[in-house]
């Protein structure tokens, strides 16, 4: 048994940041939200974050986020687990949105560090607990500074690692050498939060990913994770290593991943829509070279 496999997975190991998919007119598509779920589910993820960054959590309802628990869990049923994102910059307004997403049938909750006041470690760890101690459901706690402006430190993860409900961490710090450190000293599950460190997280004890990449090549991504499952770490970098253009022109060519995403996955004809402002969509030349790479990547 690979370290990778012997981790605890307390919401699977393949974990999509699913877009949310709205109409033309810029509404909930909750039928386009059930298809695309049922999609990705059918198609290799364990589970699904919904209302992450990727879900333009900034731009929706706290009404609509609990239809889009509700509905997504219709859809998939037990057959995946639903992680909710609650974060937001201000924790009373995140404990409600912690309760009403356990209420809408979420299985965990993603939650960042309060953003824009920057708090210090000491606030960040009691916000966190405080969210822990809202209601019943396991937390993943989400390190992404280039976001927040606030890292949450190693120290200050392991000490919430002591919180019986603080059970993983979607890591987007880009400090591999602190990941390790929490992984080495604590139980907590760690998802690689970027594409490009799925393989290189998963094989150093991580427990698997929340991808953003995952709406569009979900099969391709569990593949790599199976093959180094199986011991073939040799086709698992191979695999990795070919998603590697698609994954620069989703999450690292000058757009947002939410942009891209819905670009291509609208040229695939799955649920997508537009984006809400402050964003824009992506132009024609974007989403035909983002089209281009995943046939490549599809054929080869």
């Amino acid at each position: 048994m690979t370290t990778a496999t012997a981790t605890a997975t307390p919401f699977g190991r393949t974990l999509c940041a699913m877009i949310t998919p709205f109409t033309e007119t810029g509404t909930l598509d909750l039928d386009g939200a059930q298809h695309l779920a049922a999609h990705l589910i059918a198609n290799g993820c364990d589970g699904l974050v919904l209302s992450g960054t990727t879900g333009e959590s900034p731009t929706t309802t706290d009404a609509e986020k609990s239809t889009l628990i509700a509905a997504v869990r219709e859809a998939v049923t037990d057959r995946a687990s639903i992680v909710a994102g609650i974060g937001t910059a201000d924790t009373r307004h995140t404990a409600d949105l912690a309760r009403e997403a356990e209420k809408a049938g979420a299985d965990g909750l993603l939650v960042i560090p309060p953003y824009y006041s920057r708090p210090p470690q000491d606030a960040i760890e009691a916000h966190f607990r405080e969210i822990a101690d809202a209601t019943e459901l396991p937390l993943m706690l989400y390190d992404i500074p280039i976001r927040t402006g606030t890292r949450v430190e190693p120290e200050t993860i392991l000490r919430l690692a002591e919180h019986p409900r603080i059970v993983a961490v979607k890591d987007c710090s880009y400090d591999f050498l602190g990941a390790q450190k929490a992984l080495a000293r604590t139980d907590l599950a760690y998802y690689a939060g970027c594409d490009e460190h799925n393989l290189a997280l998963y094989a150093v004890g991580g427990t698997g990913y929340v991808s953003t990449v995952a709406n569009v090549i979900p099969g391709h991504l569990r593949a790599v994770l199976d093959a180094f499952d199986a011991g073939d770490t040799t086709q698992a970098a191979h695999l990795q290593q070919r998603a590697t253009p698609l994954i620069e022109a989703i999450m690292s060519a000058g757009l947002p991943g939410t942009v891209t995403t819905k670009a291509l996955l609208t040229a695939l004809n799955l649920p997508a829509g537009p984006v809400r402002p402050p964003l824009l969509p992506a132009d024609h030349t974007t989403t035909d070279a983002l089209l281009s790479l995943h046939r490549t990547l599809a054929t080869t």
